[in-house]
């Protein structure tokens, strides 16, 4: 097997470049001559624009135009959209209310844009900015989850009575019903996933250029996607025909779900260029990351679990709220509803479920897809159900997961929300973990910790998601003339080490040397079917793409050779990235190839569109261990162990850095990340790094991560399971499931996320006085 086959464990080939400075983002690209755009954004979450006064900025130095909604309606410019509406419970609709690209009459967040001025410098555009007047009269605001809909609550649009956007049911609420009927025991949790702000290191940047010779638009910006974007700008916003509009992604750094969506300022520099016939210039400054890019999570859930006498689960139903924020983002009501529902069994064989989401608008930025896309909110559901059943019951967390499991001997297994598990080993897993975790030892830990003054739990979580298998996905490669490859995929690296993955495949594939291939993404300009980066999808899709691309490039090459060693084709072997005789003899190389082709006049050229044949089941198994100091609250997270099936590998090292980095974001989530609005003025408290807390370096304990590639997915030819989101769906519910093993003996039965050191302060001492009450 070569260094760079797939299965090997390579280094990242791109990381060179990028460390030492040679990577190139949007922002490196803005030309000398662009024009800068600034926006003025609503200071209020709710209000109503009474008038706006842009003369004195306008005759500002350098300003070249201050712009409302009325310049955009005058150009017919759409607003932007909500690209899967649902239908809800008894044939409703979801309500869409329009979400213009500037405010229109009203705002709704605080954040909201609802002017811009373009300028020669940031400077000039800057000052020109606070000359810009608005007047408002302030409304009163909703930002709570929980309360959107209770009598009396602002109504945030008229066509949304009760502030309700979309009643969503799935499942069967019989069947569910019936199994709560005859449970001999039921546990119920009120659970809070705390709402997300994302902050990737490179924040939102977007370039726009225009030719007015061809009548042509063109936007840089960093995406998960340029097909897509490109498709919605075209559609939805500009009503041209596609190939009017070119979009153009380099380098990414970091995305996690929120530069998938299209935002008012990709509209806007492209608007704005065409207007003005030069290049416009805009970046996000991080205080306008925090009130502007899309937001994660939020949701508010009643979950319920029906077992019998021996502790087998017959039933699940949760009821959820989930805020959508003040407008509907591109996927908004699709994560708290199909994404989230399908997931909610987990890894248990549970006859039935019903679930209920309740997806309600409130005057906060718009929420869509965070790293996960509702699978993470799903398991964090059912596994503190499965914890909290267990010590109800007075069994071990593991043996009631033990005795609920899918085994594999029921695989193929039909979960009851519709979802088709097609291989793995739960409890195997599992085993593995506690191995690893040393949990027979815990006790022992427990009781040395408890003499230096500290509380030590320890807790697991079993998750499974959904993934990889939607859409389309095409790979185009091209034999160039010098002899090297050139491929081009229509996924989107955000920093994930897509280039080394592909190399691998191809290198495996083809035989060429991983200098000798060139691969590139982000041009809406090269391929037909390109559905981009998410939901875990870009080794399945886009490897398999390339590989069916590389296979039939491989047998024109054998054409190709046939031709010049004057065989009949069928005699031509390829081996070891060499075209031979079969016999033996002269062989062929694809530098010679490519050279016989230019004198031919020909190009050596395939595509391939893969059609995937079902969705992918990653699992695994996540333990955490914590010790908690009773007198300050501080947690501190000491052993962390993590078994994942994530199918055939590409790249173990690539699988490795994608499960630390989702750990890091949910260990972030569980214990430090508090989005707070106030709830009378609707202002986003926690909106700079000084109020809201991501994970360091030093918040992260040593995380064993362990392998297992026994179980390949039997759904699609190369084995992928698919491990992006992985890390992140594990580790909220095992760090709180270890907290509140913790803290039980306290008396504190329940936390919610984020457990900051304040939050676990205020319930041991709530916890104290009610022991001495």
């Amino acid at each position: 097997m070569g260094q760079f086959a797939i299965g090997q464990a390579v280094r990242r080939i791109e990381d060179r470049r990028l460390i030492t400075g040679a990577g190139q983002y949007t922002d490196d690209l803005r030309p000398a001559e662009a024009a800068h755009l600034v926006l003025v954004r609503s200071p209020y979450a709710h209000a109503d624009i009474t008038s706006i006064d842009a003369e004195d900025a306008a005759s500002q130095p350098g300003v070249l135009g201050v712009f409302t909604i009325a310049d955009l309606d005058v150009d017919d410019i759409g607003d932007n959209p909500c690209i899967v509406p649902l239908p809800g419970r008894n044939g409703t609709k979801t309500v869409q209310p329009p979400r213009p690209i500037l405010a229109r009459g009203r705002v709704r967040h605080v954040g909201e844009p609802v002017a811009a001025v373009v300028a020669e410098t940031l400077d000039q555009a800057k000052d020109a900015a606070e000359l810009v007047i608005v007047d408002y009269e302030e409304l009163d605001a909703v930002v709570d989850t929980a309360s959107a809909m209770d009598d009396g609550a602002t109504r945030i649009w008229d066509e949304a009575p009760d502030n309700l956007c979309l009643d969503w049911e799935a499942g069967d609420r019989t069947a569910t019903e019936d199994a709560f009927a005859k449970a001999d025991h039921v546990t119920r949790l009120s659970l809070i996933n705390n709402r997300i702000i994302v902050n990737p290191m490179e924040p939102r940047v977007a370039l726009g250029h225009y030719d007015a010779e061809s009548e042509r638009l063109t936007l840089t910006t960093p995406t998960q996607g340029s097909h897509r974007l490109r498709d919605w700008l075209t559609r939805h916003i500009f009503k041209l025909p596609p190939e009017n509009i070119r979009v153009l992604t380099p380098d990414v750094g970091g995305a996690f779900g929120m530069k998938i969506f299209l935002y008012s300022e990709q509209v806007l520099v492209l608007w704005a260029a065409r207007r003005l016939c030069c290049p416009v210039h805009w970046v996000s400054e991080r205080t306008e990351g925090f009130v502007s890019d899309s937001q994660g999570r939020d949701h508010v859930t009643l979950a319920e679990l029906a077992l019998d006498q021996d502790g087998r689960m017959l039933g699940l139903r949760a009821r959820t709220t989930a805020a959508m924020g003040a407008y509907l983002s591109s996927f908004g009501p699709y994560i708290p509803t199909a994404c989230y529902a399908k997931m909610l069994p987990g890894a248990y064989r549970i006859p039935a479920v019903h679930v209920e989401s309740a997806c309600v608008f409130t005057n906060t930025v718009p929420v869509d897809a965070y790293r996960g896309a509702g699978r993470p909110e799903a398991i964090y559901v059912v596994e503190r159900l499965v914890d909290q059943a267990a010590c109800e019951l007075g069994l071990t967390p593991e043996e009631l997961r033990r005795r609920n499991f899918i085994r594999p001997q029921d695989l193929p297994y039909r979960t009851a929300t519709g979802e088709t598990y097609d291989s793995g080993d739960f409890e195997r897993l599992m085993e593995m973990a506690m191995a690893k975790a040393d949990w027979t030892g815990f006790a022992e830990r427990r009781e040395t910790a408890k003499q230096r003054g500290k509380l030590r739990g320890i807790g697991m979580a079993y998750y499974l998601e959904s993934c990889s298998g939607f859409g389309q996905e095409e790979a185009k490669l091209t034999l160039l003339a010098d002899g090297t490859l050139r491929a081009v995929l229509g996924t989107q690296d955000n920093g994930q080490g897509h280039r080394t993955a592909y190399c691998q495949m191809l290198s495996e594939t083809l035989g060429f040397d991983v200098e000798a291939i060139r691969v590139e993404q982000g041009d809406s300009d090269e391929l037909t079917a390109a559905g981009g980066t998410g939901g875990s999808r870009s080794a399945l899709m886009g490897g398999s793409a390339a590989i069916g691309a590389a296979e039939a490039l491989r047998e024109r090459g054998r054409g190709a050779a046939a031709e010049m060693l004057q065989r009949p084709f069928d005699e031509i072997d390829f081996r070891e990235g060499r075209f031979e005789m079969a016999e033996g003899g002269n062989r062929v190389t694809w530098q010679e190839i490519a050279r016989h082709c230019e004198g031919q006049d020909e190009t050596l050229e395939e595509s391939f569109v893969f059609n995937p044949e079902a969705m992918t089941y990653p699992n695994g198994c996540h333990i955490c261990e914590v010790e908690v100091d009773p007198e300050t609250g501080v947690t501190a997270v000491v052993n962390y162990v993590v078994v994942d099936d994530f199918g055939r590998l590409v790249n173990p090292l690539l699988v490795h850095g994608q499960v630390l980095g989702g750990i890091a974001q949910g260990l972030g989530q569980a214990l430090l990340e508090e989005t707070h609005y106030d709830s009378e003025s609707g202002q986003l408290i926690s909106g700079s790094f000084m109020d809201y807390a991501l994970p360091r370096a030093d918040d992260l304990p040593p995380v064993l991560i362990d392998l297992v590639e026994d179980y390949p997915c039997r759904t699609n030819a190369l084995g992928i399971k698919g491990a992006g989101e992985a890390g992140a769906i594990g580790a909220c519910p095992a760090v709180m499931n270890a907290l509140l093993d913790a803290l039980r003996p306290t008396g504190v039965e329940h936390l919610d996320m984020p457990a900051t050191a304040q939050a676990i302060w205020r319930a041991l001492s709530e916890a104290r006085r009610e022991e001495r009450a």
